[in-house]
């Protein structure tokens, strides 16, 4: 018997590529976009086979990794396989290759629904706990990226706010709430076309080889990306704005295959009016793009041409 759970997508607020070499970062559920585990639902025939047959792929993967002891946690392979043969599929609104968690809510969704001894909320009682479920989720997430941090899976899984300190320490925040008369806000922009991952990932690493960029993303990205974070937390605009800015061209600057060609235009304006900033949502490359703003009207007015979704307003 399947839960009758819905699995939200994510937004790393901060910390893309940063959190790779210790910065920290912040990751918020996303309610707007979310998924469910069904047998039948309303979805057209062909977009539920595919959704059936590309579960019957990833339960391959599961079922070679769990044989090969390469899976740290254990899964019911054998009623997988058998609810997968009775036509399982994954009825999602989060769009694939946007960097919002579409493959950590189904790995979340799959891990709830199959896992055996799994870690559930109330389990989870220290720092350690919270790694091993973490740990669990980044194997079964591998699948989709080459290699996970397992951070997606687990915001989908938990549907809390993460606050990642370091590489091993890490968990729940909570954020400031929401003021929905206030100017300021956080949107996202839709690129038109989704990234890759894998591909972007792969990119930065090779540039990491080069000494100059790797300084400086464990010296200036670090700085401006956890300074943000700092007074996000704290409700503090001022430090964060300042923060944002240098963040905002920093990215401009030196991570161009991830910033969509034609955004290139809209990120320097921004910087250049200080009506908003915008920011990598994910690993870039195209998907959503992330915008800060003290005045929404004014940054409406600047980007009227793009539909600017609004997910806090402070």
């Amino acid at each position: 018997m399947l839960k009758d759970t819905l699995y939200y997508s994510k937004i790393l607020l901060f910390g893309e590529y940063g959190i790779i070499e210790d910065a920290m970062g912040l990751s918020i559920p996303y309610h707007f976009y979310k998924g469910k585990l069904l047998f039948t639902g309303n979805g057209s025939k062909a977009d539920i086979a595919e959704s059936n047959g590309q579960l019957r792929e990833y339960f391959e993967y599961l079922k070679s990794n769990q044989q090969s002891g390469s899976l740290p946690c254990a899964l019911d392979l054998k009623r997988l396989e058998a609810d997968i043969d009775k036509g399982l599929y994954f009825d999602s609104s989060i769009p694939q290759g946007f960097g919002v968690g579409s493959s950590g809510a189904l790995v979340a969704a799959i891990y709830d629904a199959y896992a055996q001894n799994k870690i559930d909320e109330q389990d989870i009682t220290d720092n350690d706990s919270l790694l091993n479920l973490k740990q669990a989720l980044a194997a079964m997430e591998s699948y989709f990226h080459g290699k996970s941090s397992g951070l997606d899976p687990l915001i989908c899984y938990l549907n809390l706010p993460i606050l990642i300190k370091g590489k091993t320490e890490l968990g729940a925040v909570a954020i400031p709430t929401e003021n929905m008369e206030g100017k300021g806000a956080i949107f996202l922009m839709d690129s038109g076309s989704p990234g890759k991952t894998q591909g972007m990932v792969s990119l930065f690493l090779q540039k990491l080889k080069d000494d100059g960029f790797r300084n400086l993303v464990k010296t200036k990205l670090k700085q401006y990306n956890d300074e943000c974070i700092k007074a996000f937390l704290k409700g503090d605009t001022r430090p964060l704005f300042d923060n944002l800015k240098e963040l905002s061209k920093l990215f401009l600057e030196n991570f161009k295959p991830m910033i969509p060609e034609h955004f290139e235009a809209l990120w320097r304006t921004g910087i250049e009016t200080n009506a908003y900033y915008l920011k990598l949502c994910g690993s870039g490359g195209g998907g959503f793009v992330l915008g800060f703003t003290e005045d929404l009207a004014t940054a409406q007015d600047l980007l009227k041409e793009h539909n600017l979704r609004v997910i806090h307003k402070f």
